[in-house]
C-alpha cells in the first residue's frame, strides 16, 4: 500500500509535515475543498466503472524497463502520466483515462516495475522495489516517449513515485494531484517504533520482513492481494471480475520481488542501489513540494493515511485539499474517477 512507514512515523512524533495515501458500483463522493477557488471548467462527465478494460498496451525501451504503457488521447496534448499502487495496476484509470482523452489531454498510463507486461531488458539488474527507482522510472519513460514535463496523477505508490519525481525533478513536472497526501519516506524514519494501534495497521509489511511472509506472498498472492483490497476499501462492493483484472498484472515474474524489497527496504532490513545514494539523502530531509498540487482522501480508506493537516505545509506552490464523502476508499481513482478527472482538469490550469 501507498503509505510508508516513514510518513506515519514523521506523523506521530511529531514532525511538521507529516507524511503519507467501486467497481462500476458506489457512488461517487462530494469534493469539499479546503481552498476557496472554485473550478472554473468542469471536466467531462465520468460513469463509475463504466469502462472495464483499458488499452492496447505498448511497449518501449526506457531505462532498464522495457515498459507496458497505455496512450490515450492527442499526441500533440499536454502530457498527463497516471500512476498505479500496490496491489493494483492499470486498471484504477480504466475510466480516469478515456475522460482525460476527450478532454484533449495525452495520455499515460504505465505498468510499473514487477506489474503487467513490463519487464527488466537485463537478468542482472537488481529486481529494486525502491521508491526513488520507480520514480525514476517513470522519468526515463518520459524520456522514450519525449515528454520534456507532465501532469502528474497517483494514489499509493503511484502518489510517493509522483511526489519524489516533483521533489527531484520539478523541472519535469507542471502539477500533481497525489491522494493521501505527502508520501515521501525514509530508511531512517522506517525505523521508529509506531503506537500499537499504528504497528497492527502494517501488518503485512512485518509479514513481508521473514521469509515465510514472501513464500506465502509468492503463493497467495491473488487471494493475499485481495484481502487487501476489502481492507482498504471496505465500503467499495468490487465484483470478482473486477479484481481478476488487475490480478492478472501481479502474475509478472519480478511482481514478489519488486513488492517484498520495497517493504524491506523501508523497514531498513534491504539495501537499496548505491546509485540513487545522493537522492536519498535529499528526500530523508522530507523536501517541500513547489509545483501546483492538489491532494485528495476518501472517508472511507481503510489503509493507514494521515490527517491532511499533518502535510499541507509539504506544498509551497499552489495547494489544495479534497476531502470525498460517499465511502470512497484506497484505489480513489477507481472508486471516484469524477472526482480524480476533475482534480487532474484543474491542477493542470493551476
Amino acid at each position: 500500500m501507498s503509505q510508508s512507514f516513514s510518513q506515519h512515523r514523521r506523523r506521530f512524533l511529531g514532525i511538521a509535515g507529516g507524511i503519507f495515501a467501486a467497481s462500476g458500483f458506489g457512488l461517487i463522493g462530494s469534493a469539499s475543498a479546503q481552498s476557496k477557488e472554485q473550478s472554473k471548467a468542469a471536466a467531462p462527465a465520468v460513469k463509475v466503472g463504466a469502462h472495464t478494460t483499458i488499452g492496447p498496451v505498448k511497449q518501449i525501451n526506457a531505462g532498464v524497463l522495457d515498459t507496458g504503457y497505455v496512450e490515450m488521447g492527442p499526441a500533440t496534448g499536454p502530457a498527463v502520466i497516471l500512476l498505479h499502487g500496490w496491489p493494483y495496476d492499470i486498471h484504477s484509470y480504466a475510466d480516469v483515462a478515456p475522460a482525460l482523452a476527450e478532454a484533449g489531454y495525452r495520455v499515460i498510463v504505465p505498468h510499473l516495475r514487477g506489474y503487467g507486461s513490463t519487464r527488466f531488458l537485463s537478468n542482472d539488474t537488481m529486481r529494486s522495489g525502491q521508491p526513488v527507482a520507480v520514480s525514476a522510472d517513470i522519468i526515463a519513460l518520459m524520456d522514450a516517449l519525449k515528454i520534456e514535463k507532465a501532469v502528474l496523477g497517483g494514489y499509493d505508490w503511484g502518489a510517493r513515485t509522483a511526489n519524489i519525481m516533483a521533489a527531484l525533478w520539478p523541472e519535469r513536472c507542471k502539477a500533481m494531484v497525489s491522494v493521501s497526501g505527502y508520501l515521501i519516506g525514509s530508511q531512517a524514519a522506517g525505523k521508529v517504533p509506531l503506537p500499537p494501534k499504528a504497528e497492527l495497521q502494517w501488518w503485512y509489511q512485518f509479514y513481508f520482513a521473514t521469509e515465510r511472509g514472501r513464500e506465502g506472498y509468492a503463493k497467495n498472492r491473488h487471494d493475499f492481494n485481495k484481502l487487501i483490497w476489502q481492507i482498504a476499501s471496505p465500503q467499495w462492493k468490487f465484483d470478482d471480475a473486477t479484481y481478476d483484472r488487475s490480478a492478472a498484472a501481479f502474475e509478472n515474474p519480478d511482481h514478489v520481488d519488486i513488492v517484498i524489497h520495497n517493504y524491506r527496504w523501508r523497514l531498513g532490513i534491504a539495501e537499496g542501489e548505491a546509485k540513487y545514494d545522493a537522492f536519498e539523502k535529499t528526500l530523508a530531509q522530507a523536501p517541500v513540494i513547489a509545483i501546483p498540487t492538489i491532494t485528495m482522501e476518501g472517508d472511507a480508506n481503510g489503509a493507514p493515511h494521515p490527517d491532511p493537516a499533518a502535510y499541507a505545509r509539504k506544498f509551497s506552490g499552489h495547494y489544495e485539499h479534497r476531502q470525498l464523502t460517499g465511502g470512497i476508499g484506497h484505489n480513489l481513482p477507481q472508486e471516484a474517477p469524477q472526482a480524480f478527472v476533475q482534480a487532474i482538469n484543474d491542477v493542470s490550469k493551476a
